[in-house]
């Protein structure tokens, strides 16, 4: 019988939690049903909750010490970190990725498990179609997000491909051995590569609480997978001077043949500031790439933690 690890995410989810152990419960003991499976091991990841979040992990921790795991942090470090943190403390021979909200229908479970057992695959994953309620902008930047990266990147990511999935042991263990501090998990988990399938669901409701993704922090999240996995947009900056340059140098030969055949100069000055103004904005637009560039690489140098954890049962 092997042991199934499911890694938690949980930031301000006290109402989720039960839920989501219930819920999660409820499908593995029908996994076991006639003959015995699979032995799970929740993994739940406290990200500096500010409400009972802890609280409620440790209610099921006293309950199930056996099989229910917390570990918290110090302050919020972000769900990416979660997600390494929770993968860290993973023991089983598979491994699942889920959100606590339970938009990630627990019902998939047995399905990739036997595509994992009977057909061969290190991990499988999910895509979710769109979501209800989604407002037409975030649906239009999501879509929008996954065609410029599938352009730029040499790494292909499937299209609303969510962190749920179930992994093998040693897809897990390579995922593990990227040491990086940036980190973006869905480029991470094809980057890898090994025998990947994914299953299409229909969106899920979630099951209580709020989402606690703004559209600011999904655009800064997707500008994040950009960076950490394709150099086009320092290409861009590359481009972009190069063009700027080159315009330049055909207003200099215009103003010298003018001055040449015509005489005198170009009057007015309100066109000369625009122009300046024009020449620093491109300047200022591709320090701005450089310099995202650079960011991720000082907090590469610097080899601090992912995450401080505070407490772990």
């Amino acid at each position: 019988m092997k042991t199934l690890s499911l890694v938690v995410p949980c930031y301000n989810e006290e109402e989720t939690i039960p839920l989501f152990y219930q819920t999660v419960s409820k499908v593995i003991d029908k996994m076991n049903t006639p003959t015995p499976t699979v032995t799970p091991e929740y993994i739940f990841v406290d990200d500096g909750s500010s409400d009972n979040t802890l609280a409620e992990m440790k209610t099921l921790h006293q309950a199930n010490p056996e099989t229910v795991h917390y570990r918290s942090f110090s302050r919020n470090f972000g769900k990416e970190s979660a997600l390494a943190a929770g993968l860290q403390a993973t023991t089983g021979d598979l491994v699942a990725v889920m959100d606590v909200d339970l938009q990630d229908p627990p019902e998939l479970l047995p399905k990739m498990f036997a595509l994992i057992e009977n057909d061969g695959y290190d991990c499988v994953g999910t895509i979710q179609k769109e979501r209800r309620g989604q407002s037409k902008l975030r649906a239009f930047l999501s879509s929008s997000f996954y065609r410029v990266i599938n352009r730029i990147s040499d790494v292909r990511i499937e299209p609303n491909a969510r962190d749920y999935r179930l992994m093998t042991r040693q897809f897990v263990n390579t995922v593990l051995d990227l040491p990086e501090f940036n980190r973006f998990s869905k480029g991470i988990f094809s980057w890898v590569g090994y025998k990947t399938t994914y299953l299409t669901y229909e969106s899920q409701p979630r099951a209580a609480g709020k989402t606690h993704w703004s559209l600011g922090q999904l655009f800064s999240y997707s500008i994040e997978g950009i960076i950490d996995f394709s150099n086009a947009p320092l290409r861009l900056a590359t481009w972009v001077g190069s063009f700027s340059f080159f315009l330049s140098i055909i207003g200099l030969i215009f103003v010298i043949v003018r001055a040449l055949t015509v005489g005198g100069s170009v009057a007015g000055w309100p066109s000369l500031v625009v122009i300046m103004l024009l020449i620093g904005g491109i300047q200022l637009f591709c320090l701005g790439i450089l310099g995202q560039y650079i960011n991720k690489i000082y907090l590469e140098t610097k080899h601090r933690p992912k995450y401080i954890v505070r407490e772990e049962k």
